[in-house]
């Protein structure tokens, strides 16, 4: 202690007796506080136990200097550099000097050796050194500029000899490994397939001057570092064609849910239940694909980025929001409605239950149908849970977290394919009993009552079908992204990863995104029928049709009797109008005198 106070005394004394050229750094201005004890925990037993507030940062009180300088106290800790504890409080706490009002820098090599020693680990873990810290801005020692550095350390720069062996290269799976960008594979509790990683390209860096960014992300557990706004894994003609892909199916998908939807309003009475939850199942999946088409209506950054990186969070109304809506809760909402139908499809067909019977629980339905999903979509907006998806730019939930993923999504999808499935095969062996039953009876002829409800529980177990195949599909695929999404994020931000880099099947995400809207194009199966051209050509003729009569529609005769007469046909022309009575006579009025002529009769009975 004496030594350094030594020698710091002798430096001044040279000072006063060099003056200094008044055109230096900013710090060479004079201070304006008067000298003060250290306080600052970490820079006790320094080399010097007095300073001068406030410092060259502009703090105005040691309190406010030492919350920010015990932000490196890791690295102090770990002794990335001996020079670094002595470089910090020569800024944060400098000396002070009685005899010497004007500050006092620390020196360019002193800078120099403490970023050396400590900037490669905090690369590592996705920090950069302080531009307020940058060495070119320090005074080099002996120069006119008085500086401070250690007085026992040698001014060589030359890295200090470790005693440790040679590690061998990194490798996936490895605990003791060295990579060549410097640092070893060893982490905590020598876990497997753990190296040393830091925020690298193409991963966004949020963090700076060792100060956390104001939100919490991290890369395969390195902090303040973000996922870019869009898939870094695939090429560029890649990428344009998953968007392609995506416009493709779900215009497919919004175009056959549509027309479903536009049947039912034509002919409401013609979709009893059961099959009535296919058209309400048809509905959620037309407003799916509207998410997704506003997704390429608006575009990738728009929906699911926030500025470079991709969106972690939604909070408060946006587009994100609405996308993940329409696409999150009506996708749930559809699963339900097919658990619903393969309900009703096993009281029909297994236990025999009429229209009417099935009927009195719609309400029971339509509770379960929009309460549930509206839970579910709860949780994740409170949770905070919807992110963004990088490859196809919608938001959703569980891209960029595997946990939210297992809850939000794997769980309510596997609960519902597990209850349709159920449903779904115990109305096959009750459909089954029913065949069997009616060929031992011999009454399977064709347009019998059994005939029509054999053709009825096909056609609903075809489409269950058809629901079952692509929501197994989908659950695979989130499985497969479950399972390896931490490893693909590792190979981008883990230097032990760069030979040998995993990244996502192509193929998989895009049968995802197909399957997920399927259900929907494959929902018109049902109405692919002759009474559907029917109602549509109706439809037709009441929009853009002609009407069949151009005069009079009918003009019903009262006899004097008061009884109705013989039934009487009017054939309205564009000049007359002729009565054709029983035995075929004609009687000819002018248009003139039937419009003069108010004729009367009671309605005829049905």
């Amino acid at each position: 202690m004496a030594g350094a106070m030594s020698y710091l005394l002798a430096t001044a004394a040279l000072m006063l007796a060099n003056p200094i050229s008044s055109s230096v750094i900013s710090s060479s201005l004079e201070a304006e506080g008067k000298c003060e004890e250290i306080t600052i925990p970490m820079c006790l037993g320094i080399g010097y136990n007095m300073t001068r507030m406030p410092n060259e940062l502009n703090h105005e009180s040691q309190e406010e200097a030492g919350l920010e300088v015990h932000q490196f106290w890791p690295l102090v800790e770990i002794k990335c550099s001996p020079d670094l504890k002595f470089f910090l409080c020569s800024m944060y706490a400098p000396i002070c000097l009685p005899e010497y009002s004007k500050p006092l820098p620390p020196c360019r090599d002193l800078c120099r050796r403490a970023r050396e020693g400590c900037e490669p680990i905090m690369t590592q873990y996705g920090f950069e050194w302080p531009e307020r810290m940058e060495c070119d801005q320090f005074p080099k020692q002996g120069g006119e500029i008085l500086c401070m550095d250690q007085p026992t350390h040698n001014t060589s720069s030359t890295p200090r000899p470790t005693n440790r062996k040679p590690l061998k290269p990194c490798k996936p799976g490895s605990k003791n490994c060295e990579n060549p960008q410097g640092g070893t594979g060893r982490t905590k509790g020598n876990a497997p397939n753990e190296c040393r990683c830091h925020c690298q390209q193409p991963l966004v860096s949020l963090g700076s001057e060792m100060s956390p960014a104001p939100f919490n992300r991290n890369v395969a557990g390195v902090p303040n570092c973000a996922f870019p706004c869009k898939e870094t894994y695939f090429t560029t003609d890649e990428k344009e064609f998953a968007s392609i892909w995506i416009s493709l199916w779900s215009g497919l998908c919004a175009a056959s849910t549509l027309m479903t939807l536009i049947t039912f309003f034509i002919e409401t009475e013609r979709f009893k239940y059961p099959e009535r939850p296919i058209v309400f199942l048809s509905a959620c999946y037309f407003l799916v694909s509207v998410g997704y088409l506003l997704r390429v209506g608006f575009g990738h950054e728009a929906v699911a980025c926030d500025g470079p990186i991709i969106r972690y969070t939604s909070n408060g109304p946006s587009l994100c929001t609405l996308v993940f809506l329409l696409v999150y809760f009506f996708g749930m909402a559809s699963s339900i409605w097919w658990v619903i139908l393969s309900l009703t499809w096993f009281l029909a067909a297994g236990l025999k239950w009429g229209n009417e019977a099935i009927a009195s629980y719609a309400q029971c339905f339509h509770i379960a149908a929009w309460l549930i999903p509206t839970l579910q979509t709860l949780g994740v907006l409170l949770s905070g849970a919807v992110d963004g998806d990088p490859v196809s730019g919608i938001c959703y939930v569980g891209n960029m977290n595997t946990e939210n993923l297992q809850t939000f999504v794997l769980g309510p999808l596997v609960v519902y394919l597990i209850l349709g499935t159920s449903f779904l095969l115990a109305g096959f062996v009750s459909l089954f009993r029913i065949r069997s039953v009616i060929k031992k009876q011999g009454g399977a002829g064709a347009g019998s009552k059994a005939d029509k409800l054999e053709k009825l529980m096909i056609r609903i177990g075809i489409f269950s079908v058809l629901y079952t195949v692509p929501a197994t599909i989908v659950i695979g695929c989130h499985l497969y992204e479950n399972a390896f999404h931490k490893e693909w994020l590792k190979s981008l931000a883990c230097s032990c990863f760069t030979s040998n880099k995993v990244k996502p099947i192509y193929a998989a995400l895009m049968l995802k995104y197909f399957m997920a809207l399927a259900v929907g194009i494959t929902s018109g199966v049902w109405i692919w029928s002759g009474k559907t051209l029917d109602s549509w050509r109706r439809l037709w003729k009441r929009l853009f049709g002609r009407p069949d009569l151009s005069g009079a529609n009918a003009v019903l005769i009262k006899n004097r009797s008061g009884k109705p007469p013989p039934p009487q046909f009017l054939i309205a022309g564009p000049g007359s109008a002729s009565l054709l009575g029983p035995t075929g006579s004609v009687a000819s009025a002018s248009q003139h005198h039937l419009h003069h002529h108010v004729l009367k009769q009671p309605p005829l009975s049905h």
